[in-house]
């Protein structure tokens, strides 16, 4: 190294130990996480959830798709016989307290997850469907395999603008004819 050179090094090597104690001074005086006056407020959780099994109450934006109050009208339910919801990311289970049925049994389950591309119709590859208005609902099985998960549960499908919503009703909960009167109720 060159005497020239001396004097440089010697003030880039005292403007780095500088930085880093300024660094850390500016870390030390750093608002805590619990002083940001501008961080935005936690969602409200909903007041009038009942949850069950240890879950969490469904989100409102899937609850608005099928509330359970429809399912109450349609299926002929009613708090007596409603155990509670549970909700997952874009998914919420009522449960039923049906006789001679577990709870996990007997339980509606709506399923409305956000789409880029939403097809105009159903594409399972296990059910036929039919239109009860602008819902499709389960015809016929594809295969005897499947027949017997037919006869435990009716499937309703709905598409829309950037989603679609799927609904899964326990026959126990809600027959076929009670499905078919449930179909107006999704939105």
């Amino acid at each position: 190294m060159t005497i020239r050179k001396l004097p440089m090094m010697l003030a880039i090597t005292a403007l780095g130990a500088f930085g880093a104690g300024y660094a850390r001074q500016a870390a030390a005086e750093a608002p805590k996480p619990a002083d940001k006056a501008a961080a935005p407020p936690a969602a409200a959780a909903p007041t009038n959830c009942k949850v069950y099994g240890g879950g969490k109450c469904c989100d409102p934006a899937v609850t608005a798709h099928l509330p359970k109050e429809s399912v109450f009208k349609a299926c002929g339910e009613s708090e007596a016989t409603f155990l509670g919801e549970s909700g997952k990311k874009d998914e919420c289970r009522y449960y039923f307290k049906v006789e001679g049925e577990k709870p996990d049994d007997s339980t509606i389950m709506v399923y409305a997850p956000q789409q880029k591309e939403v097809p105009s119709s159903p594409t399972d590859p296990f059910f036929s469907y039919k239109h009860v208005g602008k819902v499709y609902v389960t015809d016929k099985a594809k295969s005897p395999k499947v027949a017997a998960t037919m006869a435990k549960s009716t499937g309703l499908w709905l598409p829309g603008k950037g989603y679609f919503v799927s609904v899964n009703a326990s026959t126990s909960v809600c027959s076929k004819p009670e499905a078919s009167k449930l179909a107006p109720f999704i939105k």
